[in-house]
């Protein structure tokens, strides 16, 4: 009996428990319904910038590539070790997974509200997708070709790659279709833009800023298509350091800048300015100096010259090589604070492209000297130190002429674009300047010219890993991308 009256206890107890059975299995930390497209579309402008601005020797090694910086004590990538840690995995991934993703299902979410009004939603649209051609256009300047028209689709896990020039075509056209569907007048994402904040007027010339940057980056293997791109997108692109494409970090975490956190906040000290940035700008003597590196006391190389004559000055460590922290110059306070920006795209980088434009003689409204002139004074308003322009450009080792065009350009482009690694290696490869070359101790024969493919490629989609590998002309790091013919 008082088995039976136990056994009726425990029934009554479970039907109880059944009134919040789904309250009990439903995870509170986990959203039940669906994201909005908001959201979506600020994690994947939050994902790229983290991407591009990071720092992480796991991820972001573009800096090292561009010898923009150089290592302390663990050497690997500066050598061009980029397999130990997996590195182009990781770039891969954070791409496609936290930021292609997201603004893809954006886009899906956007175009399926029934509640949107159509030029609202035709504004959004825009939005996401030049932002995904500007992921787009990364991924293929890293790799050459890559998954595409079959990418992004959790059905399809063997996708097949797709050609890097006709996928750079289609992102051109896709571009050129988000420009004509936005209207000025009308809303996009509002506050959830982390870019501009809603603004249309500046999507606009984001758009077109970027088609220039893709019609230039072709204009070695497709002149006719880059000039219709350039041309047309002239008149339209940044017209000041206030049309920037940044992302302002804020000073507490998960938003800081992601160079604090791999700098400051982890306590590391990996990095020192690399000598072959550092010794270009000490010859021209670039006022920029103060703000991109800290200042170190420059010990004489004459051993019997008198401590007190010792002076505070900018060294940069030797490329490749292991360095002393404390006695070179560092990335600058203003670059690691928690508030720096992600910078997207920018004037002084726009007005190179036309700069280089006018050389080729491409019809765009002013001259290369000025347009030249215009990206060294933006640049150096954009770092705090526009007084010292005028002086700098009367220099004969920085003034334009024709005859060493791009020579200058590519140069004082590769300058302008410290900080942005990823841009100021496409842009080496692309203009061939400044000859940079490897450190005697690398690890491979020549500095990388593209991101080998993953190793999760290779062993999980390996027939269009095959396909793609042998179509590029070998999975190696001396494969050039489509553009680069030089």
């Amino acid at each position: 009996m008082k088995k039976l009256i136990s056994v009726f206890i425990l029934v009554l107890s479970v039907a109880a428990c059944t009134d919040d059975f789904e309250e009990m299995n439903t995870d509170p930390k986990n959203a039940s319904e669906n994201v909005p497209a908001a959201t979506l579309f600020s994690n994947g402008q939050k994902a790229l910038a983290d991407v591009v601005s990071s720092s992480n020797v796991n991820l972001n090694v573009f800096r090292l590539l561009s010898q923009y910086w150089t290592e302390t004590t663990y050497t690997d990538e500066s050598r061009y070790d980029l397999s130990t840690r997996n590195i182009p995995q990781n770039f891969w991934n954070v791409i496609y997974r936290d930021v292609l993703r997201d603004l893809r299902e954006a886009r899906t979410i956007t175009a399926a509200d029934t509640e949107l009004d159509e030029v609202t939603k035709a504004n959004q649209i825009a939005q996401i997708e030049i932002t995904e051609v500007y992921a787009w256009s990364i991924l293929v300047n890293v790799y050459g070709d890559i998954p595409y028209n079959e990418a992004l689709d959790i059905e399809n896990v063997n996708p097949v790659y797709d050609d890097d020039a006709a996928i750079y075509n289609d992102l051109l056209t896709r571009l050129d279709n988000a420009l004509t569907s936005m209207d000025a007048t009308a809303e996009g994402f509002g506050s959830a833009d982390l870019i501009y904040g809603g603004d249309i007027t500046q999507w606009i010339k984001f758009g077109n800023s970027l088609k220039l940057r893709l019609g230039m980056t072709i204009a070695d293997v497709d002149p006719g298509k880059a000039r219709t791109a350039v041309e047309a997108a002239a008149p339209n692109v940044f017209g000041s350091n206030d049309d920037n494409a940044t992302f302002q970090y804020l000073a507490t975490p998960p938003n800081t800048n992601p160079i604090w956190v791999d700098l400051v906040q982890s306590g590391r000290r990996d990095y020192v300015a690399a000598n072959t940035l550092v010794d270009v700008m000490e010859a021209l003597q670039d006022p920029r100096r103060d703000p991109y590196f800290t200042m170190v006391a420059v010990v004489p190389d004459d051993p019997n010259t008198p401590a007190d004559e010792t002076v505070m000055g900018f060294r940069g460590g030797l490329y490749g090589r292991s360095n002393s922290y404390s006695r070179f110059s560092k990335p600058d306070e203003t670059i690691t604070a928690p508030t720096f920006r992600g910078v997207l795209m920018d004037y002084a980088e726009v007005q190179f492209y036309l700069a280089e434009a006018a050389v080729r003689g491409f019809v765009v409204p002013n001259t290369a000297v000025q347009y030249y002139n215009n990206a060294i004074q933006a640049s150096m308003e954009d770092w705090g130190v526009g007084d010292a322009a005028a002086a700098y450009l009367l220099r004969p080792d920085v003034q334009f002429t024709t005859g060493n065009a791009f020579e200058r350009i590519g140069t004082q482009k590769w300058i302008a674009l410290y900080n942005r690694g990823i841009e100021g290696w496409t842009e080496w490869r692309r203009l061939d300047y400044p000859k940079l070359l490897p450190p005697p101790n690398a690890v491979l024969p020549a500095i990388p010219v593209r991101f080998p493919y993953p190793v999760q490629e290779q062993n999980l989609n390996t027939a269009s890993y095959n396909a793609a590998a042998g179509a590029i002309g070998g999975d190696v790091t001396t494969t050039k991308v489509f553009w680069d013919v030089k």
